[in-house]
């Protein structure tokens, strides 16, 4: 094991749970709208957007319901910011908890940093009470949770990595990042933090387990 690294961080969405694009993939094609549409709609305007507004808590479900669908119908199709937000909780990946359980008894300091919204039930903002309380047995075991709704600040802004790593005291070089989205690692990189762009369950395990010399 190498002792290059002191912390793990993890993105939620997409890497300890199932990504929500593949229920926004599901959904376009139950509805007959082009894929990828809903990512697009939240990639325009990407500071600015009622997803942006969301995830810093500027907005709430309602008005995120309303500004959303302006978006969406700007760009030709009616689809509405609460069928967005129905979609949005993923299932636990129990390899991905049996990783964090590993690194804390190999002694990491374990962190979450997650882009989220007031909606639902807790960070994994389901409406479903049972995986709120999986999602909440998860959360526990971080010694450290940013939320991008509770913060003010969200991913990619590098100030949110720098907030971790303050509450963490730990210099970012000791730190591995993972998240399902380049544009989220590459600040992560640039603080000087060793990015996982996770594809895939199997990957992220593996590429975390080079890094560390370790097998997950």
């Amino acid at each position: 094991m190498t002792d290059r690294f002191s912390a793990v961080l993890w993105d939620f969405g997409g890497v300890i749970s199932s990504s929500p694009f593949e229920a926004f993939n599901r959904h376009e094609a139950a509805r007959g709208l082009p894929h990828g549409f809903i990512r697009g709609v939240n990639a325009r305007n990407p500071d600015s957007n009622a997803w942006a507004l969301l995830e810093r808590n500027e907005i709430d479900g309602d008005a995120f319901d309303t500004a959303f669908r302006a978006e969406a119908l700007a760009l030709g199709h009616d689809v509405r910011g609460a069928e967005v937000l129905a979609l949005l909780a993923g299932d636990i990946r129990p390899r991905m908890v049996a990783a964090l359980d590993t690194l804390k008894t190999a002694g990491f300091a374990i962190g979450c940093i997650t882009n989220n919204a007031q909606v639902g039930h807790g960070p994994g903002m389901t409406g479903d009470s049972e995986k709120a309380a999986a999602v909440a047995a998860v959360m526990a075991r971080f010694d450290h949770v940013i939320e991008s709704s509770k913060a003010g600040v969200r991913k990619p802004d590098p100030q949110i990595y720098r907030m971790m790593c303050e509450a963490l005291t730990l210099d970012p070089a000791r730190c591995i990042y993972l998240d399902d989205l380049g544009i989220n690692c590459k600040p992560a990189a640039a603080l000087g933090m060793s990015a996982i762009k996770v594809s895939s369950e199997d990957q992220a395990l593996a590429d975390l387990g080079r890094l560390l010399g370790m097998a997950f």
